[in-house]
């Protein structure tokens, strides 16, 4: 594995944050509402193979989410097949966890590497699968900031479903159990109103917290929007300098009362997160808006996860969420470029939804994503080299670019990928870079067209995988192959 540690170089001009950045399957709600998209993304058509004598640069902001896979997951151990408007690849391989080394300071460390495709992939012989990888670090030098957290909580008739608000009433027990007493939190209920159960309080009063928790309770229709507007409020209100300060709304996501316009919902989130208050997405239930719950938590500043099973609640409740209360990079964007001598074609595999125009890279202005400590951001790429490309010439160029979570100063770090690196066999390739082609190659196929792999090959792969990593979860990965090729 090639990689290379970011060294860190203030920009000497001070950056400003600019904090801005469907109905599913079986599931109601607005079509306006599921169409909504966050204005600073670019999107040019979805990512197609692209010749780099005419589009040599690939820009995305970071995503961290993880709610396509949860939900595949949710629908594949059920049986069926996922909406393929659902499945975000990137989100599939973010799901896994890396082994990416971690820096030493704060922001990123970029990793890079890749390998020839499988044998049973259909592609010619100069394919290459390339790799993206990036890593803040985990521990921390200081204790982390206290957490002031306003749960904005769907009770919704449609969240009387087993698995939904039994589930987020046991994950809100349980976290409060875990915060520390100088931590505040505050809870909000919504279905045709919305109303305070609790103003911000400090979890040295945990009884009055647990009691309001235990008095949600299932009501009528989903009024997201009024959910949200008083959830935030209830967050100014409470708002702490010096916290990590966070509204996080647990819904099926499947708005159908009041405001379901989506780009007003979004226009009113991002004011608020332009205040220091990012969103995050809990997204539960059979029927699940998911583009809705995503598009929110982008436009937060956040991120968006999918739970339907309490020891993912738990987990994501009681590890990933205060995991993120300390912010190692804000509005973090990669750009790749790409060598028209070396590169025939290259396509980036998923992140549609997070495509940030070439020259908005180093506007500071455009949205891109928050990071948390420990936390890892990976790409892939499928790429064409040239016929006779030599070992050593430079494929492409990595940059990352973020800012200081604290001073809001911006840093870049980079990396570069040459011909030799991509050129291992792919049993010879890392057991997690395997895990990623696995992620990704499902959701490509279950996103429908042509599959570069059958599903019957790819499961043979995941169960190596899975072998070789000795980790559950990509078991589970490899079990879900299985049913996906089932399926078909």
């Amino acid at each position: 594995m090639r990689q290379t540690f970011i060294r860190v170089a203030a920009v000497s001009v001070a950056a400003l944050l600019a904090l801005a950045g469907c109905t599913a399957e079986g599931g109601a709600g607005d079509s306006t509402a599921n169409e909504a998209s966050a204005p600073n993304y670019h999107s040019e058509g979805g990512n197609g193979e692209r010749n780099p004598l005419d589009d040599p640069q690939s820009t995305f902001a970071v995503d961290i989410d993880t709610a396509s896979y949860g939900y595949a997951r949710r629908v594949l151990t059920d049986g069926n097949l996922p909406d393929p408007t659902m499945v975000r690849p990137e989100e599939f391989v973010n799901a896994f966890d890396q082994d990416y080394p971690e820096p030493q300071g704060d922001g990123f460390a970029v990793y890079t590497d890749g390998a020839r495709p499988p044998a049973a992939h259909h592609a010619d012989s100069d394919l290459r699968i390339m790799r993206v990888g990036l890593q803040t670090r985990s521990e921390s030098d200081r204790r982390r900031p206290d957490a002031t957290l306003t749960f904005v909580v769907d009770v919704s008739g449609s969240m009387a479903e087993p698995g939904r608000l039994d589930l987020v009433r046991d994950a809100l027990h349980t976290l409060v159990d875990r915060l520390r007493p100088t931590d505040s939190v505050a809870i909000v209920a919504f279905s045709t109103k919305a109303k305070v159960l609790r103003e911000m309080t400090r979890v040295a009063e945990r009884e009055d917290l647990h009691d309001a928790i235990d008095r949600l309770r299932v009501d009528a229709s989903t009024n997201l929007d009024a959910g949200l507007t008083l959830g935030y409020r209830v967050a100014r209100d409470g708002f702490r300098e010096g916290t990590s300060n966070r509204v996080i709304v647990l819904s099926d996501g499947l708005a159908n009362t009041g405001s379901t316009d989506g780009a007003e919902i979004l226009r009113k989130v991002r004011e608020e997160a332009a205040k220091e208050i990012a969103l995050l997405g809990v997204g539960v239930g059979s029927d699940y808006g998911d583009a809705l719950m995503e598009k929110l938590a982008d436009g937060g500043d956040g991120f968006a996860v999918y739970v339907s099973e309490l020891e993912q609640a738990r987990d994501v409740f009681v590890n990933r969420l205060p995991a993120t209360l300390e912010v190692r990079a804000l509005d973090a964007k990669v750009q790749v470029t790409f060598d028209s001598k070396t590169v025939r074609d290259y396509k980036l595999i998923g992140y549609e939804n997070r495509a940030v125009a070439d020259q908005d890279f180093r506007n500071d202005d455009v949205d891109g994503g928050e990071v948390g400590p420990g936390h890892s951001v990976t790409a892939l790429y499928a790429v064409r080299l040239s016929e006779g490309a030599d070992l050593g010439a430079e494929v492409a160029r990595v940059r990352v670019r973020w800012l200081d979570p604290t001073t809001r100063s911006p840093s870049e770090g980079s990396g570069v990928v040459t011909v030799s690196d991509l050129d291992r066999g792919f049993e010879a390739a890392a057991p997690r870079f395997t895990v990623d082609y696995v992620a990704a190659y499902l959701a490509e196929s279950l996103r429908g067209g042509e599959s570069a792999i059958a599903l019957d090959d790819l499961r043979r792969i995941a169960d190596r995988a899975a072998a070789r990593t000795e980790d559950k979860d990509v078991r589970e990965l490899a079990d879900l192959v299985k049913r996906a090729a089932e399926l078909r």
